[in-house]
């Protein structure tokens, strides 16, 4: 079985300063705001809902950034492998109005936020998103 989720790496730019968000999961770990595409949902689509629901901010999504990562886990004795789509979401406001799926967020710089977000893959996926920001965007 597969599932595929899309989310984003969400940051806020003011003075050439970069935060980024992550989100407490109950489960304890910290990760993106991120779900399950939904039928006749593009990943993009997806992403932004997933990011007013969870978090209630209105972004910018960033479409030419684009990262997946792969891994497994089990649901009721199944092994399901899931996909996930990551974008860059720039946001217009720190303003978050966390949804019950979240135990808590975070606005962090990027060696802070590395440090903080639970997986590898997840780290990964900041350190180039990071990296694209610096090449392309701040000051834009």
């Amino acid at each position: 079985m597969e599932e595929v989720s899309a989310g984003a790496v969400v940051f806020f730019e003011s003075g050439g300063k970069i935060e980024y968000l992550l989100l407490h999961y109950p489960a304890g770990h910290w990760d993106f705001p991120k779900g399950n595409i939904e039928f006749g949902e593009s990943p993009e689509e997806a992403a932004l809902r997933e990011i007013k629901e969870e978090t209630g901010l209105d972004v910018e999504l960033i479409t030419t950034f684009r990262e997946e990562i792969e891994y497994f886990y089990y649901r009721g004795g199944k092994r399901i492998r899931k996909r996930v789509i990551y974008f860059l979401a720039r946001a217009r406001s720190k303003d978050v109005r966390l949804s019950w799926e979240h135990s808590g967020f975070v606005w962090l710089p990027f060696d802070e936020a590395l440090s903080r977000t639970t997986y590898e893959n997840s780290r990964r996926v900041l350190a180039r998103a990071h990296a694209y920001i610096r090449e392309r965007l701040v000051g834009r």
